[in-house]
């Protein structure tokens, strides 16, 4: 009996094993290779296919505007200016309907980015704006400016250290002294009226 359980279970294990190993060794490198191969033929094809598709609805778009080319062959003047009434009165259409087209754009993406503003605002993330392009040298003349104006507005003498002059004078040397010039001397006291008169009158007596 236990024989009989133990050998089902070895034959299960064996059997998922093989299914493993087969999974395993399905995806070879030369399918790969053929499966990426095949990937891009089916992309290239359904890329081309799009482009027709669009080239054919661009075509039929523009024959409805312009509608079908005018047999201009022996026709009358009064013929032709009706066909050139024609065609002016369609490019007039097409005009008026290419600015409704650009209007209803131009809101439409402005909806959109309102819409996106506030899908950032709600998830808390904000657009960052764009930034200027700086040249170097504008960069340098800027850094220039503000450490000048930065250094004006120190004050060093404040952080010099005060030094006595005594402290450099020399032990044992007299002071020595300077005389000063004429400008810096102090003037002399004017002599009064009186001072002249006794002065002149002292030297006549003399001369007598």
């Amino acid at each position: 009996m236990l024989d009989d359980k133990e050998r089902r279970k070895a034959e299960v294990r064996a059997r998922l094993e093989a299914q493993t190993r087969k999974k395993r060794g399905f995806m070879t490198p030369e399918r790969k290779k053929r499966l990426r191969n095949l990937l891009r033929r089916k992309a290239a094809e359904a890329l081309k296919r799009e482009q027709e598709r669009k080239a054919e609805e661009r075509r039929r778009i523009i024959r409805e505007r312009t509608g079908t080319p005018k047999n201009l062959d022996g026709v009358n003047e009064a013929t032709l200016q009706s066909i050139v009434k024609e065609y002016f009165k369609r490019v007039q259409d097409l005009e008026s309907k290419k600015w409704d087209l650009d209007r209803a754009t131009r809101l439409k993406e402005l909806e959109l980015k309102e819409l996106q503003e506030k899908v950032n605002d709600l998830k808390g993330k904000f657009v960052i704006p764009p930034l200027k392009k700086v040249s170097k040298t504008a960069n340098q003349l800027e850094k220039i400016r503000m450490f000048t104006a930065r250094v004006s507005q120190m004050d060093y003498r404040n952080q010099l250290k005060q030094v006595q002059k005594k402290d450099y004078r020399l032990e044992g040397v007299d002071e020595i002294a300077v005389s000063k010039p004429e400008w810096a001397q102090p003037k002399s006291k004017t002599t009064s009226i009186s001072e002249v008169v006794s002065e002149v009158v002292s030297a006549d007596e003399a001369e007598d």
